[in-house]
């Protein structure tokens, strides 16, 4: 057997024996039915916006109660809680949600949090508490900040063969550019951007053209991005990279070959990232109350020297 086809197995080997070893992987969501949504002018206030999506989310829970996906109906009811403000949302298929936390008119700092695999409108709690545990530690110091919880793309599934290639992070790129541009419009001038990119998301993010309102891009829990060096993104943002001692994403190897696999880890020197403390925490606790990677990527959010590693 040759050399690149003992990699390309041990790759595959790797990161599919990690992801049915290890209880990160969500039942793939159902096909359920859901309208479309509203149109809304690209002209139109927060307000309108939020106001819009609360109807299209009462819209698709409607049908999915009507066509026996009692479950699913629940879980966009409880996202449509009191106080929600989804600038976007798409229940048809995984579904789409852009959700804002704080004030986003008159933020001078604002975290956009772009996540990985089996992210959906079944397993959005989970994304969403990360988002409010951010939030809150960010408020601490600068009240005048929001974090936006962009889950703008279909992510792959973790045990499933588009999570090893970047097919869907191109997508979604094509996605979340255009709305980083749109989403300046809604902050106040000169406000502070950061991309905080999780896992597949940091493919996503590293696959991203960005303009200079993102100041900082921080990849933890990564695979890779597809580029060998942090100097190779299509971003002049500072860039970060972390892992918690725990993550199981440390032992998959960080090779490309032929469209599968990420390249070189982004916590390696070689990648030129400023690297930060991630604590001791497992793939899915980056955003946990109290840690010490939410700690580091709350200072990055804030324009501050996050601890190193």
């Amino acid at each position: 057997m040759s050399t690149g086809s003992r990699l390309r197995r041990t790759l595959l080997a790797g990161l599919v024996a990690a992801a049915v070893v290890l209880p990160v992987s969500a039942a793939a969501s159902p096909r359920i039915p859901a309208p479309a949504p509203e149109a809304v002018s690209e002209s139109a206030s927060p307000e309108s916006r939020y106001a819009a999506s609360l109807a299209g989310i009462g819209a698709a829970a409607r049908a999915a109660e009507e066509s026996g996906h009692a479950g699913r109906a629940a879980r966009l009811r409880a996202m449509a809680g009191t106080g929600a403000r989804f600038l976007a949302f798409d229940g048809r298929g995984q579904g789409r949600a852009v959700e804002v936390f704080g004030d986003l008119g008159g933020a001078d700092r604002i975290a956009v949090l772009v996540p990985g695999s089996d992210t959906n409108l079944d397993t959005y709690q989970r994304f969403r508490e990360g988002a409010r545990s951010l939030q809150q530690r960010l408020q601490a110091e600068q009240p005048r900040s929001a974090v936006v919880a962009w889950l703008g793309y279909d992510t792959p599934g973790t045990v499933s063969t588009t999570v090893l290639t970047a097919d869907r992070a191109d997508r979604a790129a094509a996605e979340l550019g255009p709305f980083l541009s749109g989403l300046r419009k809604l902050a106040p001038d000169g406000a502070r951007i950061s991309l905080l990119c999780h896992s597949y998301g940091s493919v996503v993010c590293g696959r991203t053209r960005t303009g200079p309102e993102v100041t900082d891009m921080a990849l933890y829990g990564s695979p890779g991005t597809g580029a060998a060096t942090a100097g190779e993104l299509p971003t002049t943002a500072r860039v970060w990279a972390g892992r918690g001692s725990g993550d199981w994403i440390g032992k998959v190897p960080h090779v490309r070959l032929g469209g599968v696999g990420f390249g070189t880890d982004p916590v390696d020197p070689a990648f030129g990232a400023r690297a930060f403390a991630a604590g001791s925490g497992g793939h899915s606790d980056y955003l946990r109350a109290g840690t010490e990677s939410l700690g580091s990527l709350a200072r990055i959010v804030l324009g501050a020297e996050a601890p190193h590693a």
